[in-house]
């Protein structure tokens, strides 16, 4: 009887760790695609790209894969 609460309960645990695990892996996949607000100079240049100053707030990166995406 004994031996049967102590597999219940090694599994109840396995399966909630699973359960956790399975949670941060979606996590870090969603996270790695997510574009960032605003690229770096360099980050825009290595890209393609050529940094527009003229736009009235912020440059702007033009072209290449960082196209639209502020400059800071």
């Amino acid at each position: 009887m004994r031996i049967r609460r102590i597999l219940a309960a090694v599994f109840a645990t396995a399966a909630l760790a699973g359960l956790g695990l399975t949670g941060a892996a979606a996590a870090t996949a969603t996270a790695g695609s997510v574009t960032p607000a605003s690229v770096t100079p360099g980050e825009c240049t290595d890209g393609g790209g050529t940094i527009d100053r003229s736009t009235p707030m912020l440059p702007t990166c033009r072209g290449g894969m960082n196209d639209g995406q502020t400059v800071d």
